[in-house]
């Protein structure tokens, strides 16, 4: 069912229109006026506008133009009189879904018409959700991250600095992306830097930049990548490399938001919301001197710890179906989905890469699978390496065990619920119960 908000300054016609459209079990709210109309769009979300052009306070272009930039994604239907077209069209230009022209002698077009904006409106949703499906964060389902989205969404709001700590593969960046996304910089650019993947000389440059001479090959001026991230959010993972240096030079940007190039003496200012990462300790390193302490609490003002994929076991199921989407059509098969076997396959693994070493399994899979359902067999799965107290390799579970393992988590997960269970491990209820049989579970 979609909401549909009329405006009309005439009683008679809102009536009117609402009746129409309640014969499609659409819900409809009236505003007497544009004045009225804002009102009641900032308590709650419509589908569709419609509008009449003439109005008291305030009339219908002027709502329109507002409506383009607090709400872009309303879809809005002028009603326009006779002899008005040029209006109309003006309002087309400005983003307007379409028009009618009064007195409406067709409620069948005036249904139709509503009903394409519906179908538009619900498109551009679907397309949202995906977009955010692929650059926010690829799945907040399991319990252990529940927290970290809600840390993560009120920090957005805030210029609070961010600091990502977690294992290597956690999705520290996807974590970052998202936070931009949320903030109220997100219209401003996202520049991030890999403090460990540059020498430490070209690092220096990235970040400040530089001038013509300052150094053999430095043939031109060149800014750096805070200068360019100017009115956004910069992202440095990996921030305990960066040598003792660089630390000092960083702190400065930090307290003073002013920097020079390498081999300059003008001093650039700078507006950026900053966001670090860690996989390291670093309360390890500033106890052993590799990391000043200064820096730490500049960075530390708001710390966030992202689980490793060990402990969001929940998360398997879905971040696994989402992952194959991807790596599925980059190579080409675009049809393939996971066998439920599969998924507790996936599940009972202990994953030290994390999502990244998910992805990579899955793409292997999806090149190795024979047919459209990837099996197993398709993982070729290798467990955790050395053991925590012996060094031993950790001996490999046969499928039985690894299926035992499962359900015997995800039933403690959800309290004994067998039909949830059945759920998220993808299988029917009546193969849980005869599993639950088989491996003696009751």
């Amino acid at each position: 069912m979609a909401r549909v908000l009329v405006v009309d300054d005439e009683e008679g016609i809102r009536s009117f229109l609402s009746e129409a459209l309640q014969m499609d079990d659409h819900e409809v709210l009236q505003a007497a006026d544009g004045q009225e109309a804002l009102q009641i769009l900032g308590k709650r979300s419509f589908h569709v506008l419609i509008t009449d052009l003439k109005m008291p306070r305030l009339d219908g272009m002027q709502l329109l133009r507002k409506l383009r930039t607090e709400q872009p994604e309303l879809q809005v239907i002028m009603l326009t009189a006779h002899g008005s077209i040029d209006s109309a069209v003006e309002a087309m230009k400005l983003g307007a879904f379409d028009y009618l022209q009064k007195p409406i002698s067709s409620l069948r077009e005036l249904r139709v018409m509503v009903r394409r904006a519906v179908e538009r409106r619900q498109l551009q949703d679907r397309v949202e959700q995906n977009r955010q499906d692929t650059d926010g964060p690829l799945t907040w389902g399991a319990p252990a991250m529940k927290p970290v989205e809600h840390a993560l969404r009120r920090v957005a709001a805030t210029e609070s600095t961010v600091l990502l700590m977690g294992e290597s593969g956690t999705g520290k960046e996807v974590a970052a992306q998202a936070v931009h996304r949320w903030s109220k910089r997100s219209e401003g650019p996202f520049v991030a830097v890999n403090c460990a993947a540059l020498s430490e000389n070209l690092l220096e440059s990235e970040l400040f930049g530089h001038e013509k001479g300052a150094f053999t090959g430095a043939t031109k001026q060149r800014r750096g990548r805070l200068e360019l991230c100017d009115g956004g959010t910069f992202f440095l993972d990996e921030v305990a490399e960066l040598r003792p240096e660089l630390q000092a030079k960083l702190l400065r940007v930090l307290q003073e938001k002013s920097f020079e190039r390498v081999g300059g003496n003008r001093t650039i200012n700078t507006d950026v919301r900053w966001i670090a990462a860690t996989n390291r300790d670093l309360h390890d390193m500033m106890a052993a001197g590799r990391f000043r302490e200064d820096l730490f609490h500049r960075l530390s003002v708001f710390p966030v710890r992202l689980p490793p994929l060990r402990e969001r076991f929940e998360d398997l199921g879905p971040l696994s179906r989402l992952l194959l989407r991807r790596v599925a059509a980059d190579v080409g098969r675009s049809n393939l989905e996971l066998d439920p076997s599969t998924i507790e396959a996936l599940v009972a693994h202990s994953w030290p890469g994390n999502i990244r070493e998910l992805s990579n399994v899955l793409e292997r899979a999806a090149i190795l699978a024979t047919t459209d359902t990837i099996m197993p067999e398709d993982l070729m799965l290798f467990d955790a390496g050395p053991s925590k107290t012996n060094g031993a390799p950790a001996p490999l579970q046969n499928m039985e065990e690894a299926e035992k393992q499962v359900i015997q988590r995800a039933l403690q997960h959800y309290e004994g619920n067998r039909k949830k269970a059945a759920e998220h491990l993808g299988i029917g209820l009546r193969t849980l119960y005869d599993k639950i049989k088989k491996y003696d579970m009751s």
